[in-house]
């Protein structure tokens, strides 16, 4: 009997570990390179929401994220500085869990399935070949039209919220909210700064709480910040790409990103390994070329994404233009209109 090629994946995050443990399900062989340690902190809104749960439960680690303090939220609401949506439900509800946990999670299933996890090791980035994998996060785009977009998250306790999940509007970026358990909540925001601005940026708890006078500032006023929780990302590339651009085989944040706002990036991240698994298992066992699955895979992804990156990058958009940000908050109120942009970006 002919042994299976293994397959080899640069990069430990959602993408990278949910498809090496669906491989390994199906006897493939496996090397994982992650560059850093389990658990950590990562810019994340650390709300799984849309089909991505289907696949968290079809690995076998839907039960054990809820066990390890998994909340399932099943409101939400949209505020600008100083206006506010009526709240909404989340249908399906969404999974609520840090990433701290949630990625130590996965590194331990897959561990325990046999698969092969090289931590703080950096496999070389060499030319693409057969059977490797690139899901080692966003490519760096340092300047987009002029801006800079960066993200920063931390943890904080002593957080009232109205929904279980929220989301806050300013001029410069946006701020979401999640409730985790044992009262924490997680802040995650993305911003972007004009390439003309010299100015100094204000200290990372500031920049969280918001516009001076907005209804996220009195949320955060009595914050108690976890600070061994806060990390940040910058060049963010934030317009969306086919996978069929790429010479490699990509998944998750390596192929494209989805604008934050819709919650949906965690999910995208899932849905593009299980997208990936049966291909790559079937080169494996000799039944597909490389170049084959690799297209395959891509044009998979294309048909899976398209529609929510297209209708997810034109909202982005709408929430930089003052006129259409307050349109958007005011058409949120309609539980119908709230459900329709939810499925268009799930």
């Amino acid at each position: 009997m002919t042994s299976s090629k293994p397959i080899q994946i640069i990069g430990g995050g959602l993408a990278g570990l949910s498809l090496g443990i669906g491989l390994r399900l199906r006897q493939v062989p496996v090397q994982l390179w992650e560059a850093g340690s389990y658990p950590r902190h990562r810019v994340c809104g650390e709300v799984l929401s849309g089909r991505g749960l289907g696949v968290l439960e079809h690995l076998g680690l839907l039960e054990p994220a809820l066990a390890m303090g998994g909340r399932m939220a099943s409101t939400a609401a949209f505020y600008g500085a100083k206006s506010e949506c009526s709240r909404q439900a989340l249908c399906p509800p969404a999974l609520c869990l840090s990433r701290f946990k949630l990625d130590h999670l996965l590194a331990h299933r897959f561990r325990s399935l046999g698969g092969e996890l090289h931590e703080r090791q950096r496999r070389p980035l060499d030319e693409p070949s057969e059977g490797l994998v690139r899901a080692c996060g966003r490519p760096v785009q340092a300047v987009d039209a002029g801006w800079r977009w960066f993200g920063l998250k931390a943890h904080a306790r002593n957080v009232p919220l109205q929904a279980e999940v929220e989301m806050h509007l300013f001029p410069s970026g946006y701020i979401g909210l999640s409730q985790l358990a044992d009262g924490v909540v997680n802040v995650c925001g993305l911003f972007r700064r004009s390439t003309q601005s010299h100015q100094a940026l204000p200290g990372w708890q500031q920049v969280l709480r918001g516009t001076p006078g907005s209804i996220l500032e009195a949320r955060l006023a009595h914050a108690q910040w976890e600070e061994p929780s806060f990390c940040s990302v910058a060049g963010l590339p934030l317009r969306p790409h086919r996978a069929a651009q790429s010479d490699q085989c990509r998944l998750g944040d390596a192929l494209t990103m989805i604008s934050p706002v819709t919650g949906n990036g965690m999910s995208m991240a899932l849905e593009a390994a299980k997208l990936a698994v049966p291909l790559l298992a079937a080169y494996s066992r000799g039944e597909l070329s490389w170049p084959t699955a690799q297209a395959r895979v891509a044009n998979d992804c294309n048909r899976q994404f398209a529609r929510r990156l297209r209708w997810s990058w034109l909202f982005h958009r709408a929430l930089f233009h003052s006129a259409w940000q307050g349109a958007l908050l005011q058409a949120g109120q309609c539980a119908w209109v709230w459900r329709i942009l939810f499925r268009l970006t799930r």
